[in-house]
């Protein structure tokens, strides 16, 4: 890549680090679906993880180069610690992809040299430069990061900075790692070092951020303005902690602001010409992915792709935009995917119909996945009058989105009201094959429901989080449920939709379950197996 782009470069992190959000983890099927869907939206780099962290991480940055092979694929880059060993793990799972580029780091701020690294300035500069000589062996593509750079001493990072350039840094990213910076101070920190650092312009100055704070997209724009052309950037804006600068507001700031943005460019001020590569019509349907698969929901009133965001309730507002849109809308709520909420398909509609209208939806299944979806489409349509792409959505999303199935739910009942003890019954097909039913008490049908759930089950978990949100209007509307669990320290998300919220309660739970048994060392799940039988019934 050139060091003076004339874009934005979007570098997507989403896969390593959008997954370390607590209880964000993804198996390797689901993170080359992400990887899929980030190659649809249009990213010029995606961070697809960290090759030596895991056999699990190794396997996914592979699988997902397998899909990058062709010349016009998004580069795929791989973490690694400024260390001979991660360098190499990290070339070796990159191999089957098209454009590689590995990202090595090493901390340099004092407070890292000392408490976590145990080494003075001087060795961190030598291991720097020869670990990016290093990895230049292995691809043409390599980024740099000096962690924790917006704590570190401007002239010891010039320094470091200018010796990793000369060692083949093609791409210097600067991260504040914890999200200290504001506005102001971040642009001079990047127009510092495009003004001190004398090979600067031989690398792209890329940035990276965390939203302790709540000021990592303000603090990219102002680093735009001032030389960085690379934005590295989560779906949704997921990430350790508070998060790391969203995509989607990054994108639609530049997109909607690009007048302003232009003349930062070197384009004329009325240019019409994108400042990204990213198909922004792609971006709500990412979002939805991102958020169904980790179990992170999307809060309402979040910028650009919150359930609020193109909502009015203002009897003001409601007047001018029926007036005219522009009067309290900035953007159109097409221009990110979002389509009129109206019907589509019905009961009566041919499978062929349905493969059409996916299609349009950006969705283009297996043949096995499209028959799942098709059946699951006509057992909504048959309930519910009206489908619309949204609820189109949801089943595809809730379909081909399971994990490995170790348990699968064959009935459930419930009873209950507002003068009964909540009671619920359910049957569960084992790993073995067998059907166990079992019934509980709760304080609600799906207190009740999971209690009976976990007996059959039998392997200790805490719910932490349950949470429903209606898909479209009406009192026949798709229910989503995710809910998330915490087994040993580890957290486990389900997710699934149903226009029967107990119904959907409980897949979602089954799915969680069955993350979590997957996880499970097996003599731990055969011995969970073993001291269930007595407690249900076959």
């Amino acid at each position: 890549m050139t060091p003076n782009p004339d874009r934005i470069l979007i570098f997507d992190t989403t896969l390593r680090d959008g997954e370390q959000s607590p209880g964000a983890s993804l198996n390797v099927d689901e993170k080359v679906t992400v990887a899929r869907a980030l190659n649809q939206l249009g990213v010029d780099i995606i961070e697809a993880g960290f090759p030596y962290a895991s056999p699990g991480d190794f396997e996914a940055v592979q699988k997902i180069c397998e899909t990058a092979s062709e010349p016009e694929s998004p580069t795929i880059c791989a973490l690694a610690r400024a260390a001979r060993k991660d360098i190499e793990k990290a070339a070796e799972a990159l191999k089957p992809a098209a454009n590689r580029r590995i990202h090595t780091f090493i901390a340099t701020s004092d407070i890292h040299l000392e408490h976590k690294l145990k080494r003075s300035r001087k060795e961190v500069l030598e291991i720097a430069e020869e670990m990016v000589a290093y990895a230049r062996n292995f691809v043409d593509d390599l980024e740099f990061s000096p962690e924790d750079a917006t704590r570190t001493d401007p002239e010891f990072l010039y320094e470091i900075i200018e010796r990793a350039i000369n060692a083949g840094a093609t791409t210097i990213n600067i991260p504040d790692t914890v999200g200290y910076m504001m506005p102001r101070e971040f642009g001079a920190m990047i127009r510092g070092i495009k003004e001190n650092v004398p090979n600067s312009d031989r690398a792209i100055i890329s940035v990276h951020g965390h939203n302790d704070l709540g000021l990592a997209v303000a603090n990219f724009l102002e680093a735009v303005k001032n030389g960085a052309r690379q934005l590295e950037c989560t779906i949704n804006g997921i990430g350790e902690r508070a998060g790391n600068a969203a995509l989607e507001e990054l994108v639609m700031a530049l997109h909607v602001r690009r007048q302003y943005y232009n003349p930062y460019l070197g384009r004329p001020e009325d240019s019409q010409e994108p400042l990204t590569n990213i198909d922004t019509r792609q971006i709500y349907k990412t979002s939805r992915l991102v958020s169904n698969l980790t179990g992170m929901m999307v809060q309402p009133n979040k910028a650009i792709v919150g359930a609020n965001a193109f909502a009015h309730e203002s009897g003001i507002h409601q007047d001018g935009v029926l007036k005219n849109r522009t009067t309290y809308e900035i953007m159109d709520a097409q221009s990110i995917g979002l389509t009129d909420n109206r019907m589509v398909l019905g009961k009566l509609s041919g499978r062929h119909a349905f493969k059409t209208r996916l299609q349009e939806l950006g969705y283009d299944l297996s043949e096995d996945a499209l028959n799942k979806a098709f059946l699951r489409f006509k057992a909504f349509a048959a309930k519910k009058r009206e489908i619309t792409d949204w609820d189109l959505e949801s089943i595809v999303n809730d379909e081909i989105n399971q994990p490995p199935e170790y348990f699968h739910l064959e009935l459930v009942q419930v009873s209950c009201g507002d003068s009964a003890r909540p009671t619920a019954t359910v049957t569960l097909r084992t790993p073995s094959g067998e059907e166990l039913t079992d019934a509980a008490i709760g304080t609600g049908p799906v207190d009740a429901v999971y209690k009976a759930m976990n007996r059959v089950v039998n392997v200790p978990n805490e719910l932490i989080e349950f949470s429903v949100q209606s898909v479209t209007a009406g009192i026949d509307a798709i229910g989503e449920v995710t809910i998330r669990l915490r087994h040993n320290e580890r957290i486990f998300s389900g997710h699934a939709a149903n226009t029967d919220i107990i119904v959907a309660a409980s897949n979602a739970y089954v799915n969680a379950l069955n993350r979590l048994y997957a996880a499970l060392p097996q003599e731990e799940a055969d011995r969970a197996q073993a001291t269930a039988e007595p407690a249900a019934t076959r």
